[in-house]
C-alpha cells in the first residue's frame, strides 16, 4: 500500500499495463487494486492510465504478431504453451476477432497471447483497438469503481473472484448479443 501511494506509482503502473498486454504475465491489477485502495479520490484517473497503457501495450503485441512473429511471437505463444491450441484458434479468428479480443480483454485468459494473435491474424486494426478499449476499460473501471465504491472489504472479493465475475459478464454480454441477434 505504502508503495502503491509512491508519486511514480501511476508511471510503473502504465509500464506493467503497457507490455502486460504483449510479453509480461503478471497481470497490472497487481497494482491497480493497491493504487485505488491507497488514494480511492483517484480512482478513475487509476484506471484510465491502466486501460491506455493496456490497449497501447495491446497494440506493440498486435505489432509482434504482425511484424515479428516468426521471430518473437512465436517463441513467445510457445513460451506460454499455446503452440498447439494457437493454430486451431487461427481458423475462427477472423469471424470471431471481436469477441475473442473483447472476452480476452475482460478474462483472465493471457491478453498478449489475443494481441499477438490479432498480428497475426491481420484482425482489423479498428476492430482490434474498439474491442481492447472497451473490454479493458470495463475491466478496469468496473474494479476501480467497486474499489471506489466499496473500499477496502471489496478487494478481497475482487481478488478472489475476478476471473469468474470477468468470465459471468461476459458470458452474459455474449449471450445478449446472440439473443438480439437470433431472436429478435
Amino acid at each position: 500500500m505504502r508503495l502503491a501511494a509512491h508519486r511514480h506509482a501511476l508511471w510503473a503502473l502504465a509500464m506493467i499495463s503497457f507490455i502486460e498486454s504483449s510479453v509480461f504475465p503478471i497481470p497490472p491489477d497487481i497494482l491497480l487494486i493497491p493504487m485505488v485502495l491507497a488514494a480511492r479520490d483517484q480512482a478513475f484517473r487509476i484506471a484510465a492510465v491502466c486501460t491506455v497503457a493496456s490497449v497501447l501495450g495491446g497494440l506493440g503485441g498486435y505489432g509482434i504478431g504482425y511484424f515479428l512473429y516468426e521471430s518473437i511471437g512465436q517463441p513467445l505463444i510457445a513460451f506460454y504453451g499455446y503452440a498447439d491450441k494457437f493454430s486451431a484458434f487461427q481458423g475462427y479468428y477472423h469471424e470471431w476477432g471481436a469477441w475473442i479480443v473483447g472476452g480476452a480483454g475482460l478474462t483472465p485468459f493471457p491478453y498478449k497471447v489475443i494481441t499477438i494473435a490479432s498480428g497475426v491474424t491481420a484482425l482489423d486494426p479498428v476492430v482490434f483497438t474498439v474491442a481492447s478499449v472497451v473490454s479493458r476499460g470495463i475491466r478496469f473501471f468496473l474494479v476501480a469503481w467497486l474499489l471506489w465504491r466499496f473500499g477496502a472489504p471489496i478487494r478481497v472479493f475482487i481478488e478472489k473472484n475476478l476471473g469468474i465475475l470477468a468470465t459471468v459478464f461476459f458470458v452474459l454480454l455474449l449471450g445478449s448479443f446472440v439473443l438480439v441477434r437470433y431472436v429478435f
